[in-house]
């Protein structure tokens, strides 16, 4: 199976390196993003996983728990989160990771990469990215294949965009940046736009359809 947007995300119990708990639990009344690994001890894992570390206090502002999970047992998490602070040059590390060595969760959350095997030619778990609102249900998602590094600057920026769109009757363009010009929602009349967005211009396109109007960020 695998998890669509707007789904419920899969409340399961695990074991971590900061001890058993369940994962909504864990996530409380906040909003929440898991991330996925093939393994312990592999190369661009351990630049992931360090370069998350650093920036838990962005997401910690923006009321995000983060939790880690890679295919192998805690004990060797626990080893493996030493080379990360090592390599990546931290002294913490505050988000826990999970347990998964029979690949239960990963093949509930359908993200295993059938192109990257591992020693003993068992598919290796994709680089996924799930961000899940305080309501537990899918607002985002990213699916990297094993090879591809990803990049947490644009997970803050969507994350921007979410929480913005959450309370906000407003779209973010391509390339938008946290405190940038925004678009009003087509569902927003233009009799609603006037009051909700008094500063919003609409811009003149060739089609004559009025429907890219602008406003400041709300």
């Amino acid at each position: 199976m695998s998890i669509w947007l707007g789904d419920f995300f899969p409340n399961f119990e695990c074991d971590t390196t900061e001890g058993r708990l369940r994962l909504h639990d864990y996530w409380g009344n906040g909003w929440g993003m898991l991330f996925s690994h093939p393994a312990d001890f592999t190369p661009v894992c351990t630049t992931e996983l360090g370069a998350l570390a650093a920036l838990i206090p962005e997401f910690t502002k923006r009321n995000v728990k983060c939790i880690a999970l890679s295919c192998d047992p805690v004990e060797s998490h626990k080893e493996w989160i030493k080379d990360i602070q090592a390599y990546n040059d931290i002294s913490t590390f505050d988000y826990p990771i999970i347990s998964d060595p029979e690949r239960d969760y990963v093949i509930k959350l359908g993200i295993l990469d059938p192109a990257e095997k591992d020693r003993i030619g068992l598919a290796q778990t994709g680089r996924a990215v799930f961000i899940v609102g305080p309501d537990k249900c899918l607002k985002a998602s990213f699916l990297y294949p094993g090879t591809t590094g990803r990049n947490f600057n644009e997970i803050l920026r969507v994350i921007d965009s979410l929480q913005l769109a959450a309370c906000k009757k407003v779209a973010t363009p391509a390339n938008w940046k946290n405190g940038e010009e925004c678009m009003v929602l087509a569902s927003v009349s233009n009799e609603d736009a006037a009051m909700m967005f008094p500063q919003h211009v609409v811009k003149d396109i060739p089609s004559g359809k009025k429907y890219i109007r602008l406003t400041p960020q709300p």
